[in-house]
């Protein structure tokens, strides 16, 4: 089988140097008003990395880069995150690279596992007291969805939203009402939606993915289904009218990555089955002599796995196998060959056209609404997709590739510090565009990629 962490070149990826804001004496708002910001949005929001949230993912978010840059051109401080207290990880230990071992073969390889040294972070109620005039100006929940903005008592289903929320029985809407009213933003970024369709893609499109969705209870939605698009459209507008409800107010709304085209998608290939010897084809050729559509020869082959609607079939060109996938159970167990993969672990050719339909749907809504309020339009989808093909900064190549390609952390769906800056650097540039200002990009490689192991 394909080891699924084997390290490239560490070239790419190198410890972080102090960072500091690119300043010009010629940055200049434009027609934007940058006096006070506010970032609303989810996981990407909050600097979420490596399966967790740490105080150095906070500190390396998207939102503080542009406070920085906004400084230079009239924004006001502070900017208050609701921060942890160590970068151990909340509210479970963040991956690190370590030594990762096959059971039945005893081969090591380097690759993601939990930080050991890992430690409860210590909670108190600073961000939860109305304080500072009740500012917060990074409201990122990782996790939310455009669908969960009316649920009420939100902060008791989240631990995230549970750190800063002053009202745990309120809902996302009531929460940002609050922090708009006391911050008065003039300019705002919002990125939600990614996890209208994420939650049905990591669980293997085993939810409802038709749009069309029924509510477990009232304004409750599964995790595992696509938001329903009428429901999406009514409380993404809903919050994005309360975001500007002070009057006056400029922003960037960014839309939806094609989140098919990330790590955690993209690192174990359909086609992982290697077969070296002829015997290992004769038997599962004999195993599945009854279905004429499995074939099997030497070399790479398609996983055997279990579509949709349970049936066992040959994954097929273009279907995706998720990173979490067990290593162990394919390397050692026979799963993939003599058993299917189970479709919790498989995006089928169905699955993904249902991601993709509602992404689509999703990003054409989020355009006719920047369109609408005169917001600029971050179209995220497209730019992350470059990143497949690989983009250089200042000599160094960031592409999509697991560990190595410098823009995704060790979870395979989150951004590290400098894949932050990276994103920074698109939102900056179409404000720029937009507003006709000029505030000057970010040099990305001063920050942080993936951290490897010390060599002693």
């Amino acid at each position: 089988m394909k080891k699924l962490y084997i390290i490239g070149s560490m070239a790419l990826l190198f410890a972080a140097c102090k960072p500091s804001v690119n300043i010009s004496k010629n940055a200049t708002p434009g027609k934007a008003i940058f006096t006070n910001y506010l970032a609303i949005g989810n996981s990407l929001t909050a600097g979420y990395s490596d399966n967790s949230l740490t105080l150095s993912g906070q500190l390396n978010s998207y939102p503080e880069r542009l406070f920085e840059q906004f400084q230079l051109v009239g924004c006001k401080g502070p900017f208050i995150q609701p921060l942890l207290h160590s970068d151990d990880g909340y509210p479970s230990a963040k991956l690190v690279l370590g030594t990762t071992y096959t059971s039945c073969t005893g081969d090591s390889s380097l690759g993601p596992v939990s930080y050991p040294g890992w430690q409860a972070d210590a909670q108190d109620a600073t961000y939860n007291a109305v304080t500072n005039n009740g500012q917060i100006n990074n409201i990122g929940v990782p996790g939310i969805r455009v669908a969960d903005y009316p649920v009420a008592g939100y902060a008791s289903l989240n631990p995230y939203a549970a750190r800063f929320y002053h009202n745990p029985a309120g809902s996302p809407m009531d929460e940002l009402t609050f922090r708009v009213n006391n911050l008065h933003p003039t300019f705002i970024t919002m990125w939600l939606g990614a996890n209208d369709v994420l939650g049905f893609a990591t669980g293997g499109g085993v939810g409802d993915g038709s749009g069309n969705a029924l509510p477990l209870a009232l304004n409750i939605y599964n995790q595992t289904d696509i938001t329903p698009t009428a429901v999406f459209e009514k409380q993404y507008d809903s919050a994005l009218n309360v975001a500007i409800s002070t009057g006056g107010v400029t922003g960037a709304l960014i839309n939806i990555p094609d989140i098919t085209a990330i790590p955690f998608f993209t690192t174990v290939p359909a086609n992982g089955l290697v077969l070296t010897r002829q015997g290992q084809v004769d038997s599962l050729t004999a195993l599945y002599a009854g279905n004429p559509n499995i074939t099997f020869n030497l070399g790479a082959n398609y996983f055997i796995v279990q579509a949709h609607d349970g049936s066992t079939r040959q994954a097929v060109p273009g279907e995706l196998i998720l990173l979490t996938v067990p290593q162990n159970s394919l390397n050692c167990l026979g799963m993939g060959s003599v058993t299917p993969i189970p479709n919790q672990y498989v995006l089928t050719t169905e699955e993904i056209q249902d991601i993709r339909n509602a992404t689509t749907t999703f990003n054409a809504y989020i355009k006719s609404e920047a369109l609408r309020h005169n917001l600029a339009y971050v179209d995220m989808f497209s730019y992350l997709g470059t990143i497949s093909s690989g983009i250089i900064y200042n000599g160094v190549n960031y592409n999509a590739q697991f560990v190595t390609g410098g823009a995704f952390s060790l979870d395979g769906v989150h951004l590290t510090q400098r894949g932050y800056a990276i994103v920074a650097n698109k939102i900056l540039t179409d404000i720029n565009a937009f507003y006709t200002s000029t505030i000057p990009l970010i040099d990305v490689n001063q920050y942080r990629g993936i951290q490897f192991p010390t060599q002693n």
